[in-house]
């Protein structure tokens, strides 16, 4: 006499994601979520999960899957940026990491994609359309890309690393809350006495660093604190020190420094050193990321942290959902507060 299992309706030759549903009582997009390491799933219903995978020997049958769906079992990864700030910045080797992980759980391949305004985006948009990945996980964008536009009128599900300048009411993102952060850090070094303080702000066309700028002038006014100390760089070290130098220079009465990244602030840590300013007693500085540079200057710096991993790795779980229809069309938002990271500098 041949077994069979109860939980399975009879003449089905194998179990199906619907029969992990319907024995684990919950809805099939919860199981799916549960298989595959999404977001969402309460304890309760990811045992639930495991226990009918387990009572109905589920396994998922992925070349099936691939015929079926015409799927590439790939995703990219867009960055806007040259190539030789995408493997100098801490801040993408982080991000990668925690894609490849994500990606890694569901056996989805990266493709990693670099391309500048001009001839290299136009390749790149190309081959996106041609759907030679399932989706598209953007990062870095700046003003005038028009990503948002671009990836929406191809009708590739896309996520957004960081809130785009344009189109955030029709695409889902995941973002550092940068206002409040920078709030945070100028109200840091107003608490500990500073009152002559300047920002080094990142590039004028990038939304983390015109966000974390407004935290920058909200705290300052709140302070009645003048707000003409402000200078632009471009996220990496030697614009920082560039930054610096025309900073200080101007305005050699600057007891406190707010630094927008960490790069920048070990830049401007060096050019302090080389004008006799001494830190944190002349000059108070603190940057954001926390990525390690920070715990390598001289001295430590004081910065706020930037969850990088966690943002990456719920982005790639909300990128993978919408691919797999999990997620409805319209924008999803979620904003993940930063931390005060206190070192030596302040």
């Amino acid at each position: 006499m041949t077994a069979v299992n109860p939980t399975r309706p009879a003449g089905t030759a194998s179990p199906t994601l619907d029969d992990v549903a319907r024995v684990a009582g919950v809805s099939r997009a919860t199981a799916s979520r549960a298989i595959n390491g999404g977001d969402r799933v309460s304890d309760r219903a990811q045992r639930s999960v495991e226990e009918a995978v387990r009572s109905l020997g589920y396994v998922p049958n992925r070349a099936a899957r691939t015929l079926v769906t015409r799927r590439t079992g790939s995703v990219a990864v867009v960055v806007p940026e040259p190539d030789e700030r995408v493997f100098s910045d801490p801040f993408f080797a982080g991000t990668l990491r925690a894609v490849t992980r994500v990606l890694g759980e569901r056996e989805v391949q990266l493709v990693l994609l670099l391309a500048r305004p001009g001839a290299e985006e136009t390749r790149m948009l190309r081959y996106l359309s041609h759907r030679h990945v399932d989706g598209a996980l953007v990062v870095s964008h700046h003003r005038d890309d028009r990503l948002a536009e671009q990836l929406r009128s191809i009708g590739l599900p896309c996520v957004f690393g960081g809130r785009p300048w344009s189109g955030s009411e029709h695409v889902p993102y995941v973002d550092v809350d940068n206002v409040a952060g920078g709030r945070e850090a100028t109200e840091h070094l107003i608490a500990r006495g500073c009152r002559r303080i300047g920002t080094i702000a990142g590039p004028s066309d990038m939304t983390a660093a015109t966000d974390r700028l407004v935290g920058w002038y909200t705290a300052m006014t709140a302070a009645e604190l003048p707000t003409d100390a402000v200078v632009h760089a471009d996220f990496t070290e030697d614009g920082g020190r560039r930054a610096a130098e025309d900073l200080l220079t101007r305005r050699p009465d600057l007891d406190g420094l707010v630094v927008a990244s960490d790069l920048m602030a070990r830049g401007a840590l060096a050019v302090a050193a080389a004008l006799g300013r001494q830190v944190p007693e002349d000059l108070a500085v603190i940057g954001y990321d926390d990525l390690g540079v920070a715990e390598s200057t001289d001295p430590p710096l004081t910065t706020m942290k930037n969850p990088i991993t966690e943002m990456a790795e719920r982005a790639t779980r909300m990128l993978l959902d919408r691919i797999d229809g999990l997620e409805d069309g319209g924008a999803y938002r979620l904003i993940i507060p930063s931390t005060l990271v206190v070192r030596d500098s302040t």
